[in-house]
């Protein structure tokens, strides 16, 4: 088998991706920060010419937004291995989004939700594990 085609590799990256999502809903900031290279780069999909770049600034701008209860539902991700130490991904995101209500109960939903999107990913093996090198996001609908 070449690298090229690697499962493990694959299966790695894909994994990475999802653990951004359900990280990035659970507001676990200094974890979502972890998934990026020390120099990784970050584009929001409402910002996609707007990059954010080093760790220490993506976490920055995640603890510089607004809370909000968030669900994101992402899928159809396709990962390139480009070598044993490098690949990339796409994939398509749809977030729900609302207030958490005082109470406890569930959340209301904005009522400018769901959201699709996209992104388009570069992964870096480093000594942790595989790391996005770039995460950029766009939205698909306005």
């Amino acid at each position: 088998m070449t690298t090229d085609h690697d499962p493990l590799i694959e299966a790695a990256c894909a994994k990475l991706i999802l653990q951004y999502t359900r990280l990035n809903d659970a507001g676990r900031w200094e974890d979502v920060a972890a998934l990026f290279t020390e120099d990784g780069i970050m584009a929001r999909p409402g910002a996609p010419d707007v990059d954010i770049v080093g760790r220490a600034a993506i976490l920055s701008a995640f603890l510089a937004r607004p809370a909000r209860a968030s669900t994101h539902i992402c899928s159809n991700i396709i990962v390139t291995v480009e070598s044993a130490t490098r690949a990339s991904a796409t994939s398509l995101i749809l977030l729900f989004s609302g207030s958490a209500p005082k109470d406890g109960g569930l959340p209301v939903l904005d009522a400018n939700v769901p959201k699709v999107g996209a992104y388009t990913d570069q992964f870096t093996l480093t000594s942790q594990g595989w790391r996005f090198a770039a995460r950029r996001g766009r939205m698909l609908f306005r």
